[in-house]
């Protein structure tokens, strides 16, 4: 209506100001026929009964003709507001009515209807439009549906997760007791009687209670991946909390000397002792991702190796000192068409043949070290290297 408001008042200031120039036209002529020329007094006696007779005549004229003007431009008047109106009401309207549907629309309001006039420009198509509106209701109630159908499975597999890894980890406390009273005993025969055959019991029985402290702390980390899944189900989170911390650089070191399973894991240098900002539940999970995968595509050695880096500027343009990571092995490296794509959610490479994997290792590596105010970055060099990127404190 405010548009509408402004062209009406527009229109009659217009017409306002050629109703005044019509007045004042009018004005001139009326001085321009009173004015005379100069006759002497014999021409003026002679003209004096003819020129009455035409001035009365004169001041009829202009007298009609200012009536006529002001009723044809009254009219004018009224035939322009009446046609802006018109065109207001079944031109203007219709668009904004559109627009303000559209708007609601993109803002996800799919609750509003778009009023159908069928005589207007738009009558012809409103009902598609507002059929559309229904359907894209629907199909969003169904997606709704369909996620909240998919956060109870997913609470409901992380609930019943639980059970198992809690069996687990018991037999695991168990095992864990019993092979330490088994070595005791077994350190005191040895103690009485030296024998390498006791000697190679004890060996092995230390060895068995070094995997079982190692199936107890990855049943620990299961267990805690488990949580944070169904911590961020049932808070309908969009992604799992990532919360660096001041951690000491010597705990990323422990990681690795931890995965014995991926073959020889050989490291070239010890990682300089500082402060690093990271997740220790998530940096474990980004090494654990990496060496795996080059365990699993590579099958050689895996060397690692630590460095500090110079200051660097980050994403959010503040600069700081890293301690790089570098993760090396000897295959044969990834595709060269497969490297852009290598961060992708669900993305397997060519090279994945029939070795098991959901595309997801390199994706949560590169999300995590991100999200830890870190990077990644991964190439082939005589082999498939990862470098990681962990901010000094």
């Amino acid at each position: 209506m405010k548009a509408i408001r402004k062209i009406i008042i527009i229109y009659s200031a217009f017409m306002l100001a050629a109703l005044g120039v019509m007045i004042l036209l009018w004005k001139n002529m009326k001085e321009v026929t009173n004015s005379v020329a100069s006759y002497n007094e014999e021409e003026l006696a002679l003209y004096k009964k003819i020129w009455n007779n035409l001035n009365a005549n004169l001041e009829q004229g202009r007298d009609m003709m200012l009536k006529y003007v002001i009723i044809f431009w009254a009219v004018l008047l009224v035939i322009g507001i009446i046609f802006i109106l018109v065109i207001h009401h079944f031109m203007i309207k219709p668009v904004k009515e559109m627009e303000n549907f559209a708007s609601e629309i993109a803002k996800g309001n799919l609750d509003v209807p778009l009023p159908i006039h069928r005589n207007n420009m738009f009558g012809s198509f409103t009902e598609s439009f507002d059929i559309m509106r229904e359907e894209l209701k629907v199909s969003k109630e169904r997606e709704f549906e369909a996620e909240k159908a998919k956060r109870e499975m997913v609470a409901e597999l992380s609930h019943d997760l639980k059970t198992p890894v809690a069996t687990i980890r018991a037999t695991c406390e168990v095992l864990d007791l019993k092979y330490k009273k088994e070595i005791e005993k077994t350190e005191e025969l040895l103690k009485e009687k030296d024998n390498k055959e006791i000697e190679d019991r004890l060996t092995n029985l230390k060895g068995n209670l070094e995997k079982i402290g190692y199936i107890y702390k990855k049943a620990d980390t299961i267990n805690e991946l488990v949580g944070s899944v169904f911590r961020a189900t049932l808070d309908d989170m969009q992604e799992i909390k990532i919360e660096p911390k001041e951690n000491d650089s010597l705990i990323i070191e422990s990681y690795f000397a931890s995965l014995k399973e991926y073959g020889n894991i050989i490291l070239d240098n010890h990682i300089p002792e500082c402060l690093l900002l990271f997740d220790k539940l998530r940096m474990e999970q980004v090494i654990d991702n990496i060496v795996g995968n080059s365990y699993k595509y590579a099958g050689t050695d895996i060397h690692v190796s630590f460095a500090e880096t110079e200051m660097l500027s980050t994403a959010k343009g503040s600069k700081n000192i890293f301690i790089k990571i570098t993760i090396r092995d000897s295959g044969p490296g990834v595709p060269e068409e497969d490297l852009p794509l290598l961060t992708e959610k669900f993305h397997r490479g060519g090279n994945a043949g029939d070795k098991q994997g959901y595309g997801l290792g390199m994706y949560l590596a590169n999300h995590y070290m991100e999200k830890q105010g870190g990077g990644m970055e991964y190439y082939n060099d005589h082999g498939f290297v990862v470098e990681i990127l962990v901010r000094k404190v």
